[in-house]
């Protein structure tokens, strides 16, 4: 019996085999009747310009029911058929296709072959020119995807178009797009389980943003979307500070902080979402820190800082040996990026590269300029040089930008040299604020990387020296010194306005030099969904500050041993060694 059965299997085995041979050798042989047009049965008449493609019915409706149902209607038995609505060069490609299972799309291409696929209900070749567009979507941009799935209809695009969205939620969450995506489109997204989202607070965060962009209109739907969180997630502090001050969400707050406190009142609160997301834990909101650059008082050395939030506490992570003086910092992935800076009392073309949890360094590409004193962001993977001081000190009007595949290269330089100027992305655009080219500014300017130009954005209230930018709930802020005091302002790019906010010399009474203010340096972050402002001197000590909305007050942090910041970071923790 035992031998028997292997030779079933073996017989099984040889004729899945020749039949496999058997069918790539009809495949072949079909192929090769349509690359020398033997036995073709129809001819089509292509537009624009003019081309005529022969094919063979048989295969083509075997392909697709668009073909099949043609071949059997009133038109089926003509020699030649009228194509009139389709780009010769893209017919003639999805003709091929049908063959061979293979299409050549190209950026150019790909939005009219993908129309064209539908329009022929090649579901194969759709999938495929939808896979090209996700995987270039800075080429197609995010825009012109929205803008086929409105054209299209397609369910197959509207699908791949959310997938997509839920793996790249954050991104997204920026985007201008995304302040007009439609209450359903925006529930769907926060009801999936796998969001993602390193904690549920950015959640929340694209919520509000969604909401401030049209608060009278969408008042009505935020109880809709937040009950989408997983409200069990977060601390209870929390839900009573932001999701019960939301009108219409008390209840939903009371119910979340109940079953938090209370686990043996659980089984009578009716909550839509109790367990986390998929690759989220409980507590996860605590994951990321911040990590600053600093040089401490009368030393030569940088460091980096690591912060404690459970304990409100500074302590040295690495030290920094390599770091070069003047030089911009980054953070791309796993890594700090120090661009450019002071060598040998010059310029500087260097790009560094330091990995947080191993701690060592790579040498990258060089920039094509010297720079220091300049900016540097990151929008959509790519990392932007921006202005600063070149050689003989002049002020430099040139932007570049660097990705691992072509290096550095030229963009539409700035409309005004600067340098010492903030730099932050947000909602696709980069921004570059205030600054210097021999006297102090308060203009900004907007990057849009789809045109490659630079506009005008309205100016600051007032003309600040050393400021700091970061980018905060659909916000931009700045901390600048006027008269030696620090001062924040907020633009919205909705309004395009700037307004100011409470100063952050919040103590006017403490005692305090006007040397060590007018030589400290404030670096933003928006951290732990709050504002945080680091590196005002006061008393030899460095003062780390976080603004509360609600009160328009600025509450203090432990602060840190006399010293500079250079920059600050918020990261995972988990990019963080043990010790």
């Amino acid at each position: 019996m035992a031998t028997s059965s292997k030779q079933t299997t073996a017989s099984q085995r040889n004729s899945s085999e020749l039949k496999l041979h058997f069918m790539e050798k009809l495949m072949k042989k079909i192929f090769c009747f349509y690359d020398e047009q033997s036995l073709i049965d129809v001819t089509f008449k292509a537009s624009n310009p003019e081309a005529f493609v022969p094919a063979h019915r048989l295969i083509l409706s075997a392909a697709s029911s668009y073909f099949e149902n043609l071949f059997n209607g009133d038109r089926g038995n003509a020699l030649v058929i009228e194509i009139n609505d389709i780009d010769s060069d893209i017919f003639e490609r999805l003709i091929t296709f049908c063959y061979t299972g293979q299409a050549l799309v190209t950026v150019d291409n790909v939005a009219a072959m993908l129309k064209a696929a539908i329009e022929l209900q090649l579901e194969d070749a759709t999938t495929i020119c939808m896979d090209f567009i996700m995987s270039h979507i800075d080429e197609c941009t995010l825009q012109g995807v929205y803008a086929l799935e409105r054209e299209t209809q397609c369910e197959l695009v509207k699908r791949k178009i959310h997938e997509y969205e839920i793996q790249n939620f954050m991104e997204i969450s920026q985007r201008d797009e995304f302040l007009n995506f439609d209450v359903e489109k925006l529930q769907c997204l926060l009801e999936s389980d796998n969001l993602n989202i390193t904690c549920e607070e950015d959640a929340y965060g694209a919520i509000t943003r969604w909401f401030n962009h049209d608060v009278s209109a969408r008042q009505q739907h935020l109880p809709r979307l937040v009950a989408c969180l997983r409200l069990t997630q977060f601390d209870v502090d929390f839900l009573l500070t932001h999701i019960q001050s939301l009108l219409g969400c008390e209840l939903l707050a009371l119910q979340a902080s109940t079953w938090i406190s209370n686990p043996s009142a659980r089984t009578k609160i009716n909550m839509r979402f109790t367990e986390p997301r998929v690759g989220i834990g409980a507590g996860n909101c605590d994951e990321k820190t911040l990590l600053l650059v600093y040089e401490e008082h009368n030393s030569s050395k940088a460091c980096a800082l690591q912060y404690n939030k459970a304990e409100d506490t500074w302590q040295k992570y690495a030290t920094l040996y390599n770091y070069n003086i003047n030089s911009s910092a980054i953070l791309k992935d796993d890594n700090l990026l120090f661009i450019g800076g002071d060598s040998y009392k010059s310029p500087s073309k260097s790009f560094l590269s330091w990995n947080i949890p191993n701690k060592t360094w790579r040498e990258l590409s060089k920039m094509n300029h010297r720079r220091q004193d300049h900016s540097v962001v990151e929008l959509e993977g790519k990392i932007y040089a921006i202005g600063g001081r070149g050689e003989n000190n002049t002020i430099l009007q040139s932007v570049e930008r660097y990705t691992a595949s072509n290096g550095w290269e030229f963009v539409a330089p700035l409309i005004t040299a600067r340098c010492e100027a903030g730099a932050v992305s947000l909602n696709g655009k980069v921004y570059i604020i205030g600054g210097s080219n021999g006297k102090t500014l308060k203009s900004v300017e907007c990057y849009n990387p789809d045109s490659n130009s630079w506009t005008y954005c309205a100016v600051m209230t007032k003309t600040y020296s050393s400021l700091s930018v970061a980018a905060h709930n659909g916000h931009i802020y700045v901390v600048g010194y006027l008269k030696g005091r620090p001062v924040v302002e907020r633009y919205d790019p909705q309004r395009d306005t700037w307004t100011q906010i409470c100063s952050l010399d919040s103590k006017p009474n403490l005692p305090v030099k006007l040397a060590d203010l007018l030589s400290s340096n404030w670096h933003c972050a928006s951290f732990d969904n709050k504002l945080w402002a680091i590196g005002g001197s006061v008393n030899n000590e460095t003062r780390v500050e976080v603004y509360n909305e609600e009160n328009d007050q600025w509450v203090q942090k432990s602060s840190l041993p006399k010293g500079s910041i250079c920059s600050c970071f918020v990261i995972p923790v988990t990019f963080l060694t043990s010790k």
